[in-house]
Parts: structure tokens; C-alpha cells; sequence
């Protein structure tokens, strides 16, 4: 009998029907079994008396995030997981020219690092690759299966409990800048179950696509069945220790690689289970008419026609759902073929922080309100700064993208995806530039007299450009940042003049204390630099400037530099004082001082601006929020809103649609040709009294 039980125990544990609790692969990696379980997913939001931009602003914030809804879920299955994440000298076995990706910004030189700079799709064709070479199914890990190795059976933020231990950090905070640290494997303690690295080191690829949670207990979960984005798991380095917690979700586009991004591997058969429901199409989306309106002409074009401000900025009627901040600003906006205006814009408690989300309003055709807003392209936890629309000569609209890696808006790939219905549907969201640069998408698109697209985009050294000859396939830059080798200033919206050549006018590097302006002859290669005529601006503002259809070009600007003004308890809010003014002519002929939001047309390519008026609505003193760094204003014929980030676009019925970081104004070239209105006495802005506020 002992005999027997000796030579039992020298068996192979899979002869004896029982799957064994780890094995080490062909590439020296820890497979661990997981066994099948039930667990709850996710951590519910811990507001309390906090609105949600207060909870987001706050690194320390640890409670749960809006799309964690916690849920039960059931794994039926048990799976191998491996004990680390994949590292370098594993995934050069698979990918030898890999190699040359060490060291890239400073991250990952050696082999017992975590292998980053890796797309999704590179993942997985590492995946298939082991299976073969393994003779054994290995794939990504579903999200519900990462978590429920990741908590161990444990129920709290981390798998440690409601803190990670000292040692467990890598640079664990906020920052613009790319701190490079040291991403060896197995550095610290695993959690209950044996895993290393769950929390923090790098961001781990996941199976599914990102989607909401649905509601109720599932089993199995495989996630949507199609989306933008590709889950991510696990937190990294550099960031605030919020974003490792067990239930924090993360995403980015599939071919994203940046120095954040690995990924761990599961050997089991893929998963056959519940996918999650499709979305409700968000408000923008829905019941959208796909008959084209033509934009007929105006009866009246001669006719001035002045309309607004009203806002386009508005809040939905759960903006925790949503998520919607209380920071709204930097605006894009383009007509659709059918009519209506479609606009979007960043939403966030901060300007760097990784809850920053493009957010989109529609005004349908004959409509006078804008529809509230709904989320429009927001990857989980990453800065998605600076969108731009535009529409074609074709009727396609076009939307670019800065894509985020983490905080900050300093480290921004290229996204572009079309839409050939009006806005509803989008094309597959491409990185058109790949490279993480300093730069920030801004000022639309320019088409060029050959039939070229540029596209201007802030720069360390100012504005630099973007051209694509392939009607947005491809872009390439053209600007390499050297004196005369960009444009002027940062924020330059720009455009391309009767000659062919291109003029822009940009914030900062003034010119004899005038805004900057620059002008290229050759497709934006060189520029000349020169004083506009026109009043500098500052911080939380921004230009538009825009060759209408009927010949003349459009500024809208400011007539004074912003100032720092503290309101809210806790907020700095930015606030034009009218130190300066501008002095215009009214229909009387009397020179009255202006200060504020002001347009100005010229008839000789930007050499002068003969006409120059405040874009303010008929009536006495009444006060508006401009969103952003505006917030309330006082607006009267005289004092326009002071401050803001602008966007325009021209329907082609000849209306220009100019928009502020929270208003919509409307005005055609016979508005803009007249005077402003002669004013019998002298008016004044004065203090916001609560029988004013206009909401």
C-alpha cells in the first residue's frame, strides 16, 4: 500500500485528473491557476456632499469612478494567469526588432522589465504566436477575469486593503513631464493569490472593448461586441495611486503605444459568454435626419441679421451619468449636410486631468435651443484635449483628435475619423500621428490652393502645422519649429487667402504690443512675421479668423488681455478688466470705447481692419456664463463677453456661427458691414446683481 502511494505522488499531476496550480512555460513565464468563482465587480462612487468635478480634482479621491457600477459576475471557467506582466525578454522571442523600442523615453531599457510601447493588436499576435509555439490556447484576459485575479478575494480599493504599502509606488503622482523609473517585474509583494504587479508598474492590455457596464449579475462577461476603444487595467507608473486600484478602468485605441502600456497573458480557451448590450446612441445620435437640407439662400441675405449669444454649453440632466465638470471649454463647431450645427468641446474638473472628456451638443435644423450634452469621444482616463470639426466641399465632416496618454495635455498622439451621415455614425478612429508629442490640436482645417488640407496645432515653439494631400487619409508635419519655419504665437487660427498664400494670427510673441501675424507663400513651409493691427490677447483666450464666402476675412478676438480674478472659493477664474478698450464708430459717427468679444473685417488680405464692432445683443445690462474661465459676465452695447476660447464656421447660406467657451452667436456680412448701433448715453458694465442673471 505505501508502495502505491509512492509511486502516485510521482505522477504527473494531470494524470490524476487534477490541473496543476501553476507551470512555468517554454518562455520561463509563471502560469498560475485561477480557480472559478463569483465576485463583485467594480467600487461604487463615494461623492458624499461633493460634486463630481470636486471628487475628480482631487488626487487623493480613491472612491469609485462613474463607469464602475459595481455588478456580480459569474466565472464559470478556471484560467491561467501569468504571475508578471510579459516582459522584454520574452516578447523580443516573438519580436526580436522590438528591441529597438528599449529605452524609448527613457522607460523599460532592460530584459526583466515590462515590455511597453506595445498595441493592442501586437498583444494579441503575441498571444497566437505562444499558442502555437506552446501547443496551448493563450489570449489577453477579459477584464472581469483580470479584476477577479487582481482583488484575490478581497473587496477593497486595493487588493492590500484601502492603501498599497510603502514601496509599492513608481513616481505616483501628477506631472507633465515623463519620469522615467525603473519597470523590473516582481519588485514587490504579489497579492493573495500570487500575482505581482496588479497594481501599478504598467497599464495592462485587456480583451474586450470598453463599454458601459449593464445592470445586473452576468456571467462570463466578454464586453461589447464592437466600440472605439480597447480596455486597459492595473494603472502605471506616473500617475496618482487612484488609478490603481483594483476596479479603476482605463482605455485607449487599439494601436495606441505609449510608455504606460503592457500586458500579461492568460492560457485558457477563449471565453464564451454574455456580450454587453449595445449603447443607447448618445443625444447628439439620435433621431438625426439623414435628408440633405441644401442650406437654401436667404431671401433676406442683404438684410443685417444678428442672433444670441445662447448657449450651446448645456448641462444633461444627470451629469454624473454622463460625466459632465464644471470646466467647459475649448470649442470646435461645423454645419451638417442636413442642416443642423454639431459642436464639442473638452469637459473636465481640470485642464490636465485624466477625466477630461470631448463632450458634443446638436442644433437641428429650425431648432432655437441646443440639445444638452452627451459624451462624444472619451477614452477612459486619458486627457483628450483640443477637438476639432470640420466639414468638406464633399459634405463629409471631419473630427481630429488630441489622444492623451495620462495627465496633461503635453503628450498628444493624432486621431482623425469621418462621418457621412450628418454626425451620427463615425469611422474607425485612426491615429493619423501615432508619436506622443508636445503639441495640441486646435484652429480646424485649411483647404490649400492645391487642393491641399492643413491643419494648424499648438507647438512648444508656437504653431505648427499638419498637411494632408489624400483629403485626410495621411497627414504629415510640415513645420519643424525654427525661426521662420512656424507660425507666430500659440493658437493660431489661420487661413488661406485669393492669392494661395496662407495667413495666421496667434496669442503671445506679440509684434510692437499688437497680436502677431504671420504669412506663407509656399504651403507653410517659411512665414514672415509681422505686427496684425490688431489687440493682443492672453490667457483663456482665443482667435477665430475665417475667409468668409463673399471675399472679405473675418477676425473675432478680444480688445483686452485677460486678467487673474479670484470669485469661487478654491477657483481662479480669468476676467478681462477693459484696461485698454478699442476705440469704434458708432452709426452716429461718435468714437465710442468698446471692451470685449469684437469682430473685424478686411478687404486687403489682413493689412488693415477697417471695420471693427462689439459682438453684444440689443438691450440694457444683462449677465451671461461663458463657461470655462469666463463663467458669469455682464454684457451691454458697450461690454462684450471678456474672455474665451473662440471656434466659427460659415453655413453655406452665409451665416457665421461664432462660438465662445459657452455662447453661440449669429451674424451675417451685412451685420458685420454696418456700424455699431449709436448708443444716447454712456453705459456701464457695473456690478452682477442677482435680478441680471440669465441662465
Amino acid at each position: 500500500m505505501l508502495m502505491v502511494l509512492v509511486v502516485l505522488a510521482l505522477l504527473p499531476v494531470a494524470l490524476l485528473g487534477a490541473e496543476p496550480r501553476s507551470f512555468i512555460n517554454s518562455l520561463g513565464m509563471e502560469m498560475k491557476r485561477v480557480a472559478p468563482g463569483v465576485f463583485e465587480q467594480g467600487q461604487s462612487m463615494e461623492l458624499g456632499s461633493r460634486s463630481l468635478s470636486e471628487a475628480y480634482g482631487d488626487p487623493q479621491y480613491i472612491g469609485g469612478e462613474v463607469d464602475e457600477a459595481p455588478r456580480r459576475v459569474v466565472l464559470s471557467e478556471p484560467f491561467y494567469l501569468g504571475a508578471t506582466e510579459v516582459t522584454n525578454a520574452q516578447y523580443e522571442q516573438f519580436a526580436p526588432k522590438h528591441r529597438a523600442w528599449r529605452g524609448r523615453e527613457g522607460f523599460s531599457e532592460q530584459g526583466d522589465e515590462a515590455v511597453v510601447f506595445v498595441s493592442w493588436a501586437e498583444a494579441v499576435a503575441f498571444c497566437d504566436w505562444l499558442s502555437q509555439k506552446e501547443g496551448r490556447p493563450y489570449r489577453l484576459p477579459t477584464e472581469a477575469e483580470w479584476e477577479y485575479a487582481c482583488r484575490a478575494g478581497t473587496r477593497t480599493a486595493y487588493s492590500t486593503g484601502a492603501t498599497l504599502p510603502e514601496g509599492f509606488g513608481h513616481h505616483q503622482r501628477d506631472h507633465n513631464d515623463r519620469v522615467p523609473v525603473p519597470l523590473t517585474v516582481a519588485t514587490t509583494s504579489p497579492n493573495p493569490w500570487g500575482f505581482f504587479d496588479m497594481h501599478g508598474n504598467v497599464e495592462e492590455w485587456c480583451q474586450e472593448w470598453y463599454g458601459p457596464y449593464p445592470e445586473g449579475s452576468v456571467r462570463d462577461p466578454v464586453g461589447p461586441v464592437d466600440g472605439i476603444f480597447k480596455v486597459a487595467r492595473g494603472g502605471s507608473h506616473g500617475t496618482p495611486l487612484r488609478y490603481l486600484r483594483s476596479a479603476n478602468r482605463l482605455a485607449t485605441l487599439p494601436g495606441d503605444r505609449s510608455w504606460l502600456i503592457g500586458f500579461r497573458v492568460i492560457a485558457a480557451d477563449p471565453v464564451v459568454g454574455e456580450a454587453t448590450p449595445p449603447p443607447v446612441p448618445a443625444r447628439w445620435a439620435r433621431d438625426v435626419s439623414s435628408e440633405p437640407s441644401g442650406w437654401p439662400a436667404r431671401a433676406d441675405a442683404d438684410t443685417p441679421f444678428f442672433s444670441g449669444p445662447i448657449p450651446f454649453v448645456v448641462a444633461p440632466a444627470d451629469p454624473v451619468k454622463t460625466p459632465f465638470f464644471f470646466h467647459n471649454h475649448c470649442p470646435t463647431v461645423t454645419w451638417m449636410p442636413n442642416g443642423d450645427l454639431l459642436a464639442a468641446w473638452f469637459s473636465g474638473a481640470r485642464e490636465q486631468g485624466r477625466e477630461l472628456q470631448i463632450v458634443a451638443s446638436r442644433l437641428r435644423r429650425g431648432a432655437s435651443a441646443w440639445e444638452p450634452a452627451d459624451t462624444f469621444f472619451s477614452a477612459a482616463d486619458r486627457n483628450m484635449h483640443a477637438p476639432t470639426l470640420f466639414t468638406d466641399d464633399a459634405g463629409v465632416v471631419h473630427h481630429l483628435n488630441g489622444l492623451g496618454t495620462d495627465f496633461g495635455w503635453t503628450k498628444l498622439a493624432v486621431v482623425h475619423r469621418t462621418s457621412r451621415d450628418s454626425g451620427v455614425t463615425w469611422s474607425e478612429a485612426r491615429l493619423v500621428d501615432p508619436v506622443h508629442r508636445d503639441q495640441i490640436v486646435h484652429m480646424g482645417v485649411v483647404m490649400t490652393a492645391d487642393n491641399g488640407w492643413l491643419m494648424p496645432v499648438d507647438a512648444e515653439y508656437g504653431t505648427g502645422l499638419y498637411r494632408s494631400d489624400d483629403r485626410g487619409v495621411s497627414w504629415s508635419i510640415v513645420t519643424n519649429g525654427e525661426p521662420g519655419r512656424h507660425i507666430r504665437g500659440i493658437h493660431a487660427p489661420m487661413t488661406a487667402l485669393p492669392d494661395g498664400s496662407l495667413l495666421a494670427v496667434g496669442r503671445g510673441s506679440e509684434i510692437d504690443g499688437e497680436m502677431p501675424a504671420s504669412r506663407s507663400a509656399d504651403g507653410g513651409v517659411t512665414w514672415e512675421y509681422f505686427a496684425s493691427g490688431l489687440p493682443k490677447i492672453g490667457g483663456g483666450q482665443r482667435a477665430v479668423l475665417h475667409a468668409l464666402r463673399e471675399g472679405p476675412l473675418l477676425y473675432a478676438g478680444f480688445t483686452d488681455v485677460a486678467k487673474y480674478e479670484r470669485s469661487v472659493p478654491g477657483r481662479v477664474r480669468k476676467r478681462s478688466l477693459g484696461e485698454q478698450g478699442l476705440l469704434v464708430r458708432d452709426a452716429s459717427g461718435r468714437e465710442r470705447e468698446i471692451s470685449g468679444l469684437f469682430v473685424a473685417l478686411s478687404f486687403d488680405g489682413g493689412r488693415t481692419w477697417p471695420i471693427k464692432k462689439p459682438v453684444t445683443s440689443p438691450g440694457g445690462a444683462r449677465v451671461f456664463n461663458g463657461q470655462g474661465w469666463t463663467q458669469d459676465f455682464v454684457m451691454d452695447p458697450t461690454h462684450a463677453e471678456p474672455l474665451g476660447y473662440l471656434a466659427g464656421t460659415q453655413t453655406p447660406d452665409g451665416i457665421f456661427h461664432l462660438i465662445s467657451s459657452g455662447l453661440h452667436y449669429q451674424f451675417d456680412l451685412a451685420w458685420l458691414s454696418e456700424p455699431m448701433p449709436a448708443v444716447a448715453a454712456p453705459e456701464s458694465a457695473g456690478a452682477v446683481g442677482p435680478e441680471l442673471r440669465e441662465r
